[in-house]
């Protein structure tokens, strides 16, 4: 029995070895431990290995595990591994490896089956393997390791020699850590003469505290030698709860503790202990920063007993606020949080992300106060956030596209969208950064109110950057970014020289947070797979490595007095966590309750001053009391989406957060609304936007103070209602058109009566528009039924999408040429077989076929290609391309009849005489139209054609191009009729390469048109525009189709919004807001780019995203229309009425 507990002791101990060379990056040596150990087979890397085609490696870490001859099981997987490597030598026509392995590798299975030894060396004598009946279905060598890798893992599983080696048990964080330092502690506590600051120097003996007077206590601090650049790191993150620290060289177990700075601290020890590790040969500069080599601490907290008997356990310790503390503590009212609405700024698109300028509102002289935002679609602008005006914006430029990466020029080339992930100030507010979705960083010199210029932009990160942050060590101005590559880069902000390259993370970087703490400059940073770094301005690699409670995906932020260290996180589970983490162990101090379980997105926080916390949390901003983990109050600022962003300024007296419609709200505590009612002599219409570029501005009556709610008495009257300002009625003092300096200067001459005849003038106004309908706003997934499709294997976005004309089924063409086909059955819970959001459809495949239906993409151009494809109206035949040959596909087989037109030209539009599926049209990339069968090619266009659409009624053929042009062409003698060219109003050039797509009504009579740019109907006779709608902002329409009965219109925008609009005027009714239906994602940019719409059911529609998904939505319930009807009265909560 004792042997047996000591063989599970000592297993044990292999875990936790293993564990231990995990936690420090040392993968590579736990892999060998792995296998020379036989503990543990992973099967993760056991996988890479396979699929990665690396066959020495693999047989090398499964020999630590089994052999051949061991059983069955075993060889079998053996065999199965030589016979694919076999395959993949024969498949790159390298017999001579092929042969090598046949007669080394091969040659042992023979004697157990000397017919299959035979046949595989008969495959030597063909010119094609494939042709051997058996290896007709071996596709390529990527395919056939994923289905190898399928076939291992059962194997193993049901292999007993690797029963209990395939799951790792549960162990607590740096548990091996811990152990050692319970030691140390015990140590520690047997010494005759203890010491509050013990020096540990070696693990290879047993610990003994010297004399109380060991010449190192007499030292100084005071030693010229002493390097400031070489400081011990802040507090004993790197290990668990004991109180014992110690200095080791970089090949020793790494064992630290908490530094704390309570009473009886010896901080002459620290510089003394640097000084003497300095000198020391055995160590190297870089070995004084991590935690594992910290010096010195104390080993018992303040206020316990430090008696030789006091016992120290591995629990966490007590902590409690020491003197200095309860001097600082000042007691802040619920008065003092920031409540009141002060301001609503509009902007023209979705913002992400804003920033106050450091400046204190702590003067009623303070004329600007500045808020910087960044938009969805990569716009920035400044807020002067006392008068509620925009004194400054920019749309999205590249710089210098001669500087830039390949890579950034081909993501570009492939999605020009551009969102901005990231603004921020520097601590001194002289610049000012934005991190995009895409590689970029962009700084700005800030020299005051307008003066804004260019200082460095940066092709940083391969992917998105997704936090940017300002630090200054050393007096040096750097700007620190992470990025979807896994890297953080810091970057000297005067010349754009990359000062450091900080790797370690194993996911895409989440955000930053730099710090300067007792004299040391570090930086916190988060990754989306929940796991927290530290790092110190060096190449050295991470200092700390922590779990994020609940993995969660993380943001942190110091209090405002930087004593206290916070963190906020949203795992993929929808599960939030928002801690104080006690910085002296590693741990999690306090976890605050009251967050919702189930978030949509990673809440946001923020410290407020030194004594509360908020969260943006179900719609509402939700306060704790540091001191106490239950929820203190709310803020209820209305109309906010269920996880706003929140920024708080310096001083804690004003809160920004984003609210729907594109709104910012300001809140003000008392003093800041006093302030903010100070600094303005007059009143400004708080959609003013005074840029550097003309822009004509769409009213939305529903923007105003009046319409939306939020009108208070808090509420400051120079916060003036959009459409008076620009209806003509306004005051002739009111100044609405000039510059921001000019309107500055204008609103000292304004008056009391002033004020008062605007705020008469808004409330006539408001009294004048209360007629107009309200549009329609589902930001949650309760407010309608969604259903989302996934297809196999890693996503691609979705292309095209089209219902089958039996409404049964779901088709979609994505970006790598597969189509993805969902049907939804026929059963008890779905007595029609029709598509439905109430019952899971299957992605479906004939049985006879192991293939999906796939694009031949030989000869294409990625990045150029205009994936398009077309469904007979019987659903028996499909049409597609996607840049290469067109291919014709049985649906019900779905094996390739035949295959055309190999490129160039390449096809980039298809659609079937809706009476005559012999007879196609094709639009091609050079501007010609080939109708197939009949043969005859139609010139007109000047760009390619990417919309083609038949009329039976009217014998017509329409069709679009790149080109914004409309041609008609008769069915008869295939003639031109009419031609046509889009309308762009405020002379708003399309973007290179737009598409325009056409679909007639249900009346054969007119047509939607779908630009980017626009919506219009057309009427096809004379091509006149009977009704258009054109986004009132730069947002891009990415498709649009009318509904089946063609009383709507379902549009979605790069944005991520999908709107619906009345088919008759164009009438924008209701708008889903994406957090209601997008899939979790950090910090990703997954939009809509397909829609199509349900053939039988007018309120169904889906939609295909960027990330390979598709939505199906419907309304709430059967019946229901998905916006009011016009003029009938409806409240902010309305979301489906009944039709009649």
């Amino acid at each position: 029995m004792a042997s047996e507990k000591r063989s599970a002791l000592n297993k044990e101990l292999l875990f936790l070895i293993l564990q231990f060379c995990n936690d420090e990056g040392y993968k590579r040596t736990a892999h060998i431990f792995e296998r020379e150990s036989g503990c543990y087979f992973d099967m993760e890397f056991f996988e890479d290995l396979v699929l990665n085609g690396k066959w020495n490696k693999v047989e090398k870490y499964l020999s630590g595990f089994t052999s051949i001859n061991d059983n069955k099981y075993s060889t079998k997987i053996y065999f199965e591994i030589r016979k694919l490597n076999f395959l993949e030598a024969l498949d790159k026509n390298d017999r001579a490896k092929a042969l090598d392995i046949l007669m080394k590798d091969l040659k042992v299975f023979a004697q157990d089956n000397e017919e299959l030894y035979r046949e595989m060396t008969q495959l030597l004598t063909l010119d094609n393997f494939r042709e051997h009946e058996l290896l007709s279905m071996y596709e390529d060598a990527e395919s056939s390791r994923k289905i190898l890798m399928d076939e291992l893992k059962k194997l193993i599983e049901v292999n007993p020699i690797f029963h209990g080696k395939l799951k790792f048990p549960v162990i607590k964080s740096q548990r091996l850590r811990r152990l050692i330092n319970q030691g140390l502690n015990w140590q520690h506590i047997q010494c005759k003469y203890p010491q509050p600051n013990p020096d540990i120097e070696t693990l290879f003996e047993d610990h003994v505290c010297q004399w109380p007077h060991d010449h190192l206590f007499m030292q100084s601090t005071d030693n010229p030698q002493l390097d400031a650049s070489l400081p011990v790191f802040p507090s004993s993150w790197f290990c668990g709860p004991s109180t014992v620290t110690q200095a080791v060289s970089r090949e020793d177990i790494c064992v630290s503790g908490p530094i704390t700075s309570g009473r009886g601290y010896n901080n002459h020890i620290v510089a003394t202990t640097l000084v003497n590790m300095r000198d020391s040969n055995t160590m190297s500069q870089n070995s004084l920063l991590g935690a594992e080599y910290e010096v010195a601490s104390t080993v018992l907290h303040s206020g316990r007993n430090h008696s030789p008997e006091s016992s120290v356990s591995d629990d966490l310790p007590i902590i409690s606020m020491n003197n200095g503390m309860l001097q600082n503590f000042e007691p802040v009212s619920h008065t003092d949080l920031p409540k009141t609405v002060a301001r609503i700024l509009n902007e023209s698109s979705s913002p992400m992300s804003m920033d106050f300028h450091p400046s204190i509102l702590n003067d009623v002289h303070l004329l600007v106060l500045v808020l910087s935002v960044g938009t969805d679609i990569g716009d920035i602008g400044l807020w002067d956030v006392n008068l509620g005006v925009k004194m400054l914006s920019r749309n999205f430029t590249v710089w210098n596209i001669g500087a830039c990466s390949t890579m950034f020029k081909t993501a570009m080339m492939k999605d020009p969208c551009m969102s901005v992930n990231c603004i921020a100030w520097s601590p001194n507010g002289s610049f000012f950064g934005i991190a995009y979705s895409k590689h970029i960083v962009q700084l700005y010199s800030y020299h005051g109110v307008t003066d804004v210029q260019q200082k460095l932009e940066i092709d940083a990160h391969v992917g998105g950057v997704n936090d940017l942050a300002f630090a200054t060590p050393s007096k040096q101005q750097l700007v620190i970014t992470g990025g979807d590559d896994k890297l953080i880069k810091v970057w000297d902000v005067i010349t754009g020289v990359q000062m450091h390259n900080l790797e370690g993370h194993e996911a895409p970087v989440y955000s930053l947070c730099p710090h300067c703490k007792d004299g040391i400059h570090f930086i916190f940073s988060t990754s989306v797979d929940g796991k927290i770094k530290a790092w110190l301005y060096d190449n050295m690699g991470a200092r700390v490595h922590i779990d994020a409670p609940g993995l969660a995906c993380t943001t942190i932020a110091y209090s405002a007095d930087n004593k206290r260290l916070f963190s906020c996180g949203t795992n993929k589970n929808g599960e939030s966590f928002l801690v104080e983490w006690n910085e002296s162990e590693g741990d999690a101090k306090r976890t605050y309750q009251g967050l919702c379980e189930n978030s949509s997105a990673v809440v946001q926080f923020s410290p407020i001053k030194a004594n509360f916390l908020a969260a943006a949390d179900d719609h509402v901003i939700k306060i704790w009391d540091m001191d106490k983990v239950e929820q203190l109050t709310i803020i209820d600022a209305g109309d906010l989406p269920a996880n706003p962003h929140i920024r708080f300024n310096k001083d804690g007296t004003l809160l920004a957060v984003i609210a729907s419609e594109n709104k910012i709200k300001i809140l003000a505590t008392a003093y800041g609304l006093q302030l903010l009612n100070a600094s303005v002599t007059g009143f400004v219409n708080s959609s003013s936007d005074v840029s550097d570029g003309p822009r004509k501005h769409v009213i939305n009556p529903s923007s105003s103070v009046a319409n939306s709610g939020e009108a208070d008495a808090h509420v400051p009257t120079h916060v003036i209602n959009p459409s008076v300002a620009n209806s003509g009625e306004a005051d002739a003092h009111v100044p609405t058109n000039m510059s921001y300096a000019n309107l500055s200067a204008s609103l000292q001459n304004c008056d009391e009566e002033r004020i008062k005849d605007a705020k008469q003038k808004i409330i006539d106004n408001a009294n004048n528009k209360s007629g107009i309908c309200k549009i329609i706003q589902i930001s949650m997934p309760s407010q309608c039924k969604s259903l989302q499709l996934n297809g196999y294997g890693e996503a691609d976005k979705i292309s095209r999408l089209i219902y089958t004309n039996a409404g049964n089924a779901i088709l979609a063409l994505a970006s790598n040429g597969t189509h993805l086909l969902w049907k939804w059955p026929q059963n008890d819970l779905n007595l029609s077989g029709k598509a439905t959001t109430d019952v899971p459809p299957q992605l479906w495949q004939p049985r006879s076929c192991s293939r999906m239906m796939t694009n031949d993409l030989t000869d294409s151009k990625p990045g150029e290609a205009v994936p398009c494809f077309a469904l007979s109206k019987n659903d028996s035949y499909l049409l597609s391309a996607s840049g290469g040959i067109i291919s014709l596909f049985n649906m019900l087989t779905f094996k390739r009849m035949m295959s055309f037109m190999s490129p160039s030209p390449a096809a980039t539009s298809l659609a079937f005489h809706p009476q005559d599926n012999n007879i196609v049209a094709i639009g091609m990339d050079d501007s010609t139209i080939l109708i197939y069968h009949v043969k005859s090619k139609l010139k007109g266009h000047s760009g390619r054609v990417t919309g083609l659409a038949f009329s039976t009624a009217m014998d017509l053929l329409v069709s679009s191009g790149e080109d914004a042009q409309i041609f008609t062409w008769n069915l008869g003698g295939w003639g031109k009729c009419k031609s046509k060219q889009l309308q762009f109003p405020d002379e708003r050039i399309p973007v290179r390469g737009s598409n325009t797509m056409v679909q007639f009504h249900q009346d054969q009579v007119n047509f939607l048109v779908v630009h980017e740019t626009q919506l219009s109907i057309y009427e096809a006779k004379e091509l006149g525009c009977v009704q258009q709608w054109i986004p009132k902002d730069s947002t891009r329409i990415s498709q649009a189709t009318l509904s089946c009965d063609s009383q709507m219109v379902f549009a979605c925008f790069i944005g991520g919004i999908v709107s619906i609009f009345g088919a008759s005027d164009l009438q924008l009714k209701c708008q889903i807001l994406p957090i209601s239906y997008l899939p979790y994602t950090p910090r990703g940019n997954v939009h809509p780019l397909a829609v199509a719409a349900n053939p039988h059911k007018p309120t169904q529609f889906a939609v295909g995203l960027t990330d390979g998904a598709v939505m199906v939505f419907e309304p709430q319930k059967p019946g229901n229309s998905w916006y009011l009807a016009e003029y009938e009265p409806a409240t902010a909560s309305s979301c489906l009425l009944q039709d009649d």
